[in-house]
């Protein structure tokens, strides 16, 4: 019995400083969410789970009005914290997150490991697995939490798979029997932006 996970990160969101749940998304990112429910009508879903941050609520909520289907929030599926609430230049962030992908163990201060990310993000995927059994499921996520958990199913989604995503971004993941059986990319990005 097969189960899909469609794994769909945010679109764009202007980063504010100190707004990491609130910050919601630029008109590109608008326009880009019309396109991804448009990709979507034609996917049969059976239940929308996401992030409580605003921006990836935004990119599937109209998923959701479409498919007259009622969003659940999973804390544990926020995004992770590379880092503590402090300020960093953007070349110093992506080098932690590399080695971050090498090193399950490794954060900077006040940040959240890979490893510490996937504690608590796949038992809310391993409870999808088995709650909704042979359904499919829409996660509304972001680029570095979706990577961790697809990491955890197989390793060769790391920091060179994460570079290549954009925002939005959409993963058909196909399971069976909890095990990981394929991965296809839904969506068709015209530009690529890592902010």
């Amino acid at each position: 019995m097969e189960t899909v996970l469609f794994m769909i990160r945010h679109a764009q969101s202007p980063f504010v400083f100190g707004k990491e749940r609130t910050r919601k998304l630029s008109e590109q990112g608008e326009h880009d969410a019309k396109a991804i429910t448009e990709i979507m009508r034609k996917e049969k879903v059976d239940i929308i789970v996401s992030s409580p941050y605003s921006r990836a609520i935004q990119t599937i909520e109209n998923i959701a009005i479409e498919k007259r289907l009622k969003m659940q929030f999973f804390e544990e599926l926020k995004e992770r914290p590379i880092k503590g609430e402090y300020k960093l230049p953007k070349k110093d962030l992506l080098k932690a997150i590399k080695k971050s992908y090498d090193d399950k163990d490794y954060c900077l201060p006040g940040g959240e490991t890979m490893r510490q990310a996937q504690e608590r993000a796949l038992p809310v995927i391993s409870q999808l697995l088995n709650e909704y059994k042979g359904k499919n499921i829409i996660i509304g996520t972001h680029g570095n939490i979706m990577t961790i958990i697809m990491n955890y199913f197989d390793q060769q989604y790391g920091y060179k798979f994460w570079k290549g995503t954009s925002k939005p971004d959409i993963y058909k993941l196909s399971f069976n029997e909890n095990k990981l059986s394929d991965v296809e990319r839904l969506w068709e990005p015209t530009h690529f932006t890592q902010d």
